[in-house]
């Protein structure tokens, strides 16, 4: 069985849920999210990289980001926002909504998930908003991840991955419902559930997105399903501490060292030694961060004999040496 490389990476760069909101709407209606940059010193300070996402419990409406067309969305559609990028979520397009109020955010950071949304100040253009039996609910949340040493899945990922409600994730609306049922109780653990259902949420999209692409398209993601270079990237996220060369990995893959290089450049963007350089560091940046390992031992870990040549390594891809991007890493807040 070939190596799983997508949890590889799901689980290198730190995948965590946070922050919730329940939103309840009227016939018509409208909120605006500025980009995620923007607001997640606010919410998720010490967050390098964060995602949104909204799912559609009741009702229909559409998701627009800034510079794309609109998206049609159906009860139990889930969109999911990768780069974070300003958007608008409404009942009908070209629907003026009010600014997300930030500061009303930061007042209500602590308060117990889902936070409820108060329809004078969410966007609502019309409609009473309040009650179960409100004709629009809308869960939001966000996602956060790291994007170095190195993230080769962000990237690749479109401004908007529109998950439709019959895409196989059935369950997934079933347990966020069940969730938001303990939270309105206060059940112990809700919060946990929430959190664990948005990293499950982002992980579904990906895998959506990922068994629709082009067999032609190009990037990290399209190269998982090459034949020989979706093998080639298997073989050095199962061994990454293996001293590959471009022969032993060209024989592996059956092909020769030239065109292993070419080929791999061409689907992944970089070489096979430069992505295996990169993955050994971000695999280290993880032992750094969540253990107290001799920087010997985790040297070892990534694939060099030497401390020297790691610390060097190491300080060409973050700008630091482990040394001090332990303790950098390891004094900021947790998101």
């Amino acid at each position: 069985m070939e190596h799983d490389i997508l949890s590889d990476v799901l689980r290198g760069i730190r995948l965590r849920g946070a922050v919730f909101y329940d939103y309840r709407f009227g016939d018509e209606w409208a909120a605006e999210a500025p980009p995620a940059c923007e607001i997640a010193p606010t919410l998720l300070p010490g967050a390098e990289h964060v995602m949104e996402y909204h799912v559609l419990i009741r009702g229909s409406g559409w998701a627009a980001v800034a510079g794309q067309p609109a998206v049609r969305l159906a009860e139990g559609d889930a969109v999911v926002l990768p780069h974070g990028d300003r958007h608008v979520m409404s009942s009908r397009p070209g629907l003026r909504p009010q600014p997300f109020d930030v500061a009303w955010a930061y007042a209500h950071r602590r308060d117990p998930r889902p936070v409820p949304f108060d329809a004078r100040i969410d966007g609502v253009l019309a409609g009473d908003a309040a009650g179960e039996d409100a004709p629009a609910r809308l869960v939001c949340g966000f996602v956060c991840c790291d994007l170095h040493p190195f993230n080769p899945l962000v990237a690749q990922l479109p401004p908007l991955l529109h998950l439709p409600a019959d895409a196989g994730s059935a369950w997934i609306l079933a347990i966020l419902r069940q969730a938001l049922q303990t939270g309105a109780a206060r059940e112990p653990g809700h919060e946990a559930m929430l959190e664990c259902i948005s990293e499950l949420l982002f992980v579904h999209a990906v895998r959506h997105y990922l068994g629709r692409l082009d067999a032609g398209a190009g990037g990290w993601l399209a190269a998982l399903h090459d034949r020989r270079i979706g093998h080639a990237l298997a073989l050095l996220h199962a061994q990454p501490a293996h001293a590959w060369t471009l022969d032993e990995l060209g024989r592996r893959v059956g092909l020769s060292r030239s065109a292993l290089h070419a080929h791999f450049v061409r689907c992944v963007g970089r070489s096979p030694m430069q992505y295996l350089t990169l993955w050994r560091m971000q695999l280290a940046a993880s032992l750094l961060r969540g253990s107290n390992a001799p920087i010997a031992a985790i040297a070892l870990e990534a694939g060099y004999d030497a401390e020297a040549a790691f610390t060097r390594a190491f300080k060409r891809c973050t700008g630091l040496p482990p040394a001090a991007w332990r303790r950098r890493a390891t004094a900021a807040l947790p998101p």
